[in-house]
């Protein structure tokens, strides 16, 4: 593939995009079918695949930097250096990968076959913008019985991971989907959203590895230089900008709700309904 300075400036912006909108509740995979709509890289459909998705890994490490204490089970303070309500939480947060993982496994080619379509994306944005309006309106979150991560029940990650399937369909938002659950079960908005975040590594991962092995086994398992310098521009921005979406919106849901994210994903949805309509 020959090298164009254009492509590699499409991979910049579409780590942008991708560290904006994985964090916030308005979908990356949608925003990312919605940019490629829109702005189409010219490489294969089996390396743009891979590479919406792969970019993910910069997002990921963005969460691993930030929380590395928190999710790092080892202690020299802790005696045996395990920490035993660090192992418990990544317990919880296999169990919460358990639905969506088994659905993803068994069904990713027919996901992508059915449902990355720009409607498809179009209407989920503007359902779960509604949910998200009218649960704030109805005051879910306000008084939660979950106020740290270490209160979370298995029974508690579970649900939220039942309710991480619904991001199997683009433009529900894996972040949404998962802060919706745990709102709805009693979690406060920090706690849901640290949660999504931490859920994120083994998810995002695991997407990543699947879809590695898949074009691997079916394209071969080098890429040419330039598809590499696109996959490693497109992962690197997206871990700084993550860095900077992640604190700003923990900082940002201390104060607020997501009311005005519901409100994005209404009026974006809307917008697109009329273009592709006509």
């Amino acid at each position: 593939m020959e090298f164009r300075i254009v492509e590699w400036l499409k991979a910049v912006f579409l780590g942008i995009v991708e560290g904006i909108t994985e964090w916030l509740p308005i979908s990356s995979t949608g925003h990312m079918i919605l940019v490629d709509e829109f702005m189409q890289m010219k490489i294969t459909e089996e390396f743009k695949a891979l590479f919406l998705v792969v970019i993910q890994l910069g997002a990921i490490m963005a969460v691993v930097v930030l929380y590395f204490k928190q999710l790092w089970p080892f202690s020299k303070k802790e005696k045996n250096f395990i920490c035993k309500d660090k192992f418990s939480m990544w317990f919880k947060i296999a169990a919460a990968c358990v639905p969506a993982g088994v659905i993803g496994v068994l069904f990713d080619d027919q996901i992508d076959e059915l449902l990355m379509k720009p409607m498809v994306v179009v209407i989920t944005l503007i359902l779960y913008g509604v949910l998200f309006v009218v649960l704030e309106k109805k005051g879910i979150g306000n008084n939660p019985r979950v106020t740290g991560i270490s209160e979370l029940t298995y029974k508690d990650a579970v649900f939220i991971g039942v309710f991480q399937l619904l991001a199997l369909i683009p433009g529900t938002s894996r972040s949404g989907a998962t802060i919706i659950g745990g709102m709805l079960i009693g979690l406060s908005r920090p706690v849901a959203a640290e949660f999504t975040f931490f859920l994120a590594v083994p998810v995002m991962a695991g997407a990543s590895l699947i879809k590695s092995v898949k074009y691997g086994m079916d394209y071969g398992f080098s890429l040419d230089g330039n598809e590499m310098l696109l996959l490693v521009t497109g992962m690197v921005v997206a871990f700084f900008v993550s860095i900077v979406v992640i604190r700003f919106l923990m900082g940002y849901i201390r104060k607020h709700n997501f009311i005005v994210f519901g409100w994005y994903r209404i009026v974006l949805g809307l917008i697109l309904l009329g273009y592709f309509s006509l």
